[in-house]
């Protein structure tokens, strides 16, 4: 029997048709990158645009809390019926609490000064004589420009832990405004019973009814007595008036006014419903400000810090939220038709009662002219912020990186170094393509006088 051998036909593709194959699959993968890469890149630019709505509203919802508090006096601010100044504005007698110490002694209890007594048109330093608390210690604004220093003064060359402007981390961002408010801390103080009470903290006066000790005995969810330190000034206040006095034995039950207090304290009891603070921690400094921090991504932004009481070593500003780079403030006051009129903190601090017809306040102030008389009768702060996306998108193209910012005076989107702009990113050493969003508040002061 005869084998023949058949030769199998192998069949395979071409190199040509190979080729082919290959420059398809290319174009095919290509295509799917491409999808993805723009997939991807939409899908970062809206979970940013979500970050900036959030971050957004809790910065202006953490700012507008204390800014509704500021000027809050305990129980009562004011003297009476508003009347109109000379100068239109309705403003009545502020009943400020009584100051029984010298003004340094005063400032030194609290934070975030910048008003040296003694300096230009403020007044010196009381030494002898009672006054009421200034005006310009109830609360101050700084409106700060791109370069040189804020107005009305330079917030950080005076005994305060706001920090000097610059790009380095740390430093304040350039061109951000700064604003101190000051407020008495409703939560806190001991409530003051009748004289012989059982229970609760009194005080013991003597027949004049000067105040000669305060017996301490915190009841409920008051404060401890140790929470009083030494060298704390003391405030006495009921839902009339206040008064501010140094005393000894802090830490202990007992305090008793200090015989170098200008003049007896005398005591506040009856339907007045009285109450004792720790000046030094019960009225409340709050400082807000931009500063630089570091993105770890060889970029920096700006963060929202509160500062509470910084004249304690332990108070530490507070980071509230990161991608902040600008913050300003304009500063509503009534006047007599009824329209507000928002002016910049220069103007609030320069004003005076022959200039703008504040009404003195009740007692007569030290400075009859009461400098910056207007920070009583704020009415409204409008804030305006910038936030930024923090991380950097390269893909935005020119008109994505476009922003408004109404304190820049636009009002329809501009590019970044835009022209008009007060400050720029790159000014502030941020980069462009970011996403960014103007966010607006107009904040009411529940504690505006009238």
């Amino acid at each position: 029997m005869t084998l023949q051998r058949r030769s199998r036909h192998q069949g395979g593709f071409s190199l040509i048709e190979l080729m082919i194959a290959m420059v398809l699959g290319l174009l095919v993968a290509a295509g799917i990158v491409s999808i993805f890469i723009s997939t991807s890149s939409s899908n970062r630019v809206q979970t940013q645009l979500a970050r900036l709505q959030e971050q957004g509203r809790y910065a202006i919802t953490r700012i507008s809390s204390d800014i509704s508090s500021a000027n809050g006096q305990y129980c009562n601010n004011s003297a009476g019926p508003a009347t109109l100044g000379a100068g239109g504005v309705y403003v009545d007698g502020l009943r400020a609490p009584t100051v029984y110490v010298p003004g340094t002694t005063l400032t030194s209890a609290m934070s975030d000064v910048t008003t040296l007594w003694g300096t230009g048109s403020y007044p010196a330093s009381p030494t002898a004589t009672a006054y009421p608390l200034p005006s310009f210690l109830s609360m101050r604004g700084y409106d700060c420009p791109a370069t040189g220093t804020c107005t009305p003064v330079e917030p950080s060359v005076s005994a305060t832990t706001i920090p000097a402007p610059g790009v380095g981390v740390g430093s304040r961002v350039v061109g951000t405004s700064v604003l101190t408010m000051r407020y008495v801390n409703p939560s806190a103080g001991w409530t003051l019973y009748p004289t012989g009470s059982a229970t609760g903290s009194t005080l013991t006066t003597n027949a004049a009814g000067a105040i000669t000790q305060i017996n301490l005995a915190p009841t409920g969810s008051e404060p401890a007595i140790t929470n009083i330190h030494a060298n704390d000034l003391m405030l006495v206040a009921n839902c009339s008036a206040g008064q501010i006095f140094g005393v000894s034995g802090q830490g202990s039950a007992t305090l008793t006014p200090l015989a170098s207090n200008f003049s007896q304290i005398l005591g506040q009891q009856g339907m007045a419903a009285p109450m004792l603070f720790d000046l030094n921690t019960d009225f409340q400094t709050v400082t807000y400000y931009l500063q630089v921090v570091d993105n770890h991504d060889g970029t920096t932004t700006g963060a929202l810090m509160r500062s509470v009481n910084s004249n304690n070593p332990a108070n530490q500003p507070a980071e509230v939220v990161r991608g902040i780079e600008r913050l300003d403030f304009k500063y509503g006051v009534e006047y007599p038709d009824g329209t507000t009129q928002f002016l910049s903190a220069a103007t609030v601090d320069a004003s005076t009662v022959a200039t703008t017809g504040c009404v003195p306040m009740l007692p007569a102030p030290l400075d009859p002219a009461d400098r910056g008389c207007l920070w009583r009768a704020v009415k409204s702060i409008e804030v305006d912020l910038l936030m930024n996306g923090q991380v950097p998108l390269y893909t935005l193209s020119a008109d994505e990186q476009q922003y408004t910012y109404q304190t820049d005076g636009i009002t329809t989107p501009a590019a970044p170094g835009a022209a008009g702009r007060k400050v720029t990113p790159a000014q502030q050493n941020f980069v462009n393509p970011l996403l960014r969003r103007e966010f607006t508040a107009l904040i009411s002061l529940r504690n505006f006088n009238p």
